[in-house]
């Protein structure tokens, strides 16, 4: 492929270790934390589908600009209206933009490095999650944020959740939806690497150098290992997901929820 990177909206790309051969995707909507919006989910794809094609890229390490890795998805954009009821479509953003934005991180062969410099919330946690290694800041935490406005996990962090850190943990973050600072997210296993904020920027360049030097092949069979036994079944779990979050999203406690976050107030759910 040519060696010049496309121009994306939402989405910064860049060569870095050894000559390009790790491709660094940068979230870049540090003024929404980078929140997910329609853009971003296609931007997002798009760097995945050409990390993934792209031979000289032997390593991807995922990022985000500013503050926050991401704090999930943009609540002030909403999604597409849905036909028939003009409830927000989530099942088709799920569907279309961010489950094949999940599988391809997990089925890439090579290795992807979650460089997490900040919140990691709601979607935001599942593809860090989606990750072969998270590397975190030490002032970062993970969310499960769903819970807060009515919603259930989704993204695969039903599966990515309980693989990592084991089904009571993992219920602990969907019913709960607090935050899991970086230090107890490590302990739980959901961080791989616990860096101070300081030297942050260089053990992730030190991480991806030596990811992108490494047996591509080797890395490549060890995560369809895992793809095999630990994240077998994924596929259907994502549409379990996206339907039973199509069914959140038409209910009330999700109206409220979504009302009461855009108002700076405590949700009052009435179990509707």
């Amino acid at each position: 492929m040519a060696a010049t990177l496309p121009e994306l909206e939402t989405v910064t790309l860049r060569r870095g270790a050894s000559n390009g051969a790790e491709l660094r995707i940068e979230l870049n909507r540090p003024e929404r934390m980078n929140a997910w919006d329609k853009q971003l989910g296609l931007d997002l794809l798009a760097a995945v589908e050409l990390a993934a094609a792209d031979d000289r890229v032997r390593a991807v390490t995922i990022t985000g600009a500013g503050r926050a890795f991401s704090s999930g998805a943009d609540l002030r954009a909403g999604f597409d209206p849905r036909p028939g009821d003009g409830r927000p479509d989530v099942g088709t953003a799920l569907r279309e933009r961010y489950h094949p934005i999940i599988t391809g991180v997990r089925r890439m062969p090579k290795p992807v490095l979650a460089a997490v410099n900040g919140p990691a919330a709601g979607i935001g946690c599942s593809l860090a999650l989606a990750c072969d290694l998270v590397l975190a800041t030490e002032s970062s935490y993970l969310l499960l944020a769903f819970v807060n406005i009515g919603l259930v996990p989704d993204g695969g962090s039903s599966v990515l959740v309980p693989a990592r850190a084991g089904a009571g943990r993992a219920a602990t973050m969907a019913l709960l939806g607090e935050r899991v600072p970086a230090a107890q997210a490590s302990a739980w296993g959901l961080v791989d690497v616990l860096a101070s904020d300081d030297s942050f920027a260089e053990e992730v360049d030190a991480l991806a150098e030596r990811l992108a030097t490494g047996p591509t092949r080797a890395y490549a069979a060890a995560k369809a290992q895992l793809n095999a036994r630990v994240y077998a079944g994924l596929d259907e779990q994502l549409e379990l997901e996206a339907s039973l979050q199509e069914e959140m999203a038409g209910s009330e406690d999700f109206a409220e929820g979504v009302l009461a976050f855009l108002e700076k107030r405590p949700p009052r759910f009435a179990g509707e």
